[in-house]
């Protein structure tokens, strides 16, 4: 019988939801469950220092967690590290403290209080203080894929037709366009986050977790086997089915 894999789609800064799906996992795989978070611990939410911290603990405590990184993740780190607000791949110039981003409850997690357009210099020497070490170290330490052999986990997705060891970080934790609308098989069933849906949906080649947490919807885990996947809901496995999206779940 093949271990059941687990995986949580994108948090951003839900704690409570966290303890919510982990619950849910360990009623379903026990306390030894191997999960794949799928990256976006921080922004938007409210304790992106508590999930940060949650996720942290339980790998510093031996938990099979393969916890990948984000584009949000990415964007605290290098807010912290050297103070740059802007990625080059949002094209509208927005930065890390625009509200769509959500820096600024990041950083009220920690304690700093931030705005959009405020003092960067000021704002930044706060955050190194407030933000641990140990925080950063761990985020920047974070795999970008998971490969099971049959699935790829992954935060935003690949980039087709580039093998995995020339694949960009940049693609790896942003792409959308030249990846989203491939209907072809891959090599591997894909499995993301980091586009937002209403509910999560499998496309036949590859499975959105993103549920959409990051703008007050739900946070999901799925449960694997193979590449049959279930989400775990009121304690019960719920089909997710190609090309089915939400009425296989209901």
């Amino acid at each position: 019988m093949t271990r059941p894999l687990y995986a949580v789609g994108d948090i951003h800064g839900h704690l409570n939801w966290l303890e919510d799906v982990l619950a849910r996992i360990e009623a379903d795989g026990g306390p030894d469950a191997e999960i794949v978070f799928m990256g976006d611990y921080v922004d938007r939410g409210p304790d992106s220092r508590g999930v940060v911290e949650r996720l942290r603990t339980g790998v510093a405590e031996g938990r099979p967690w393969h916890v990948l990184r984000g584009n949000h993740d990415r964007m605290f780190c290098r807010f912290v590290r050297d103070g740059i607000q802007h990625d080059e791949r949002i094209l509208s110039g927005k930065g890390w403290f625009h509200p769509g981003l959500g820096g600024v409850a990041t950083m009220a997690s920690y304690g700093v209080e931030a705005v959009d357009g405020g003092d960067s210099a000021a704002i930044l020497a706060a955050a190194q203080q407030a933000v641990p070490e140990d925080h950063l170290a761990f985020l920047e330490s974070r795999d970008l894929t998971f490969d099971t052999g049959d699935k790829m986990f992954v935060h935003a997705g690949i980039l087709p037709g580039v093998a995995m060891a020339d694949q960009d970080e940049d693609d790896l934790i942003w792409i959308r366009e030249g990846f989203l609308e491939v209907t072809e098989t891959f090599p591997w069933l894909i499995v993301h986050g980091h586009t937002a849906l209403d509910h999560p949906e499998h496309f036949g080649n590859r499975i959105d977790l993103d549920g959409g947490a990051g703008y007050g919807r739900r946070l999901w885990a799925a449960v694997f086997e193979g590449t049959d996947c279930w989400l775990l809901d009121q304690g019960k496995r719920l089909p997710l089915l190609p090309n089915a999206g939400r009425d296989a779940a209901q």
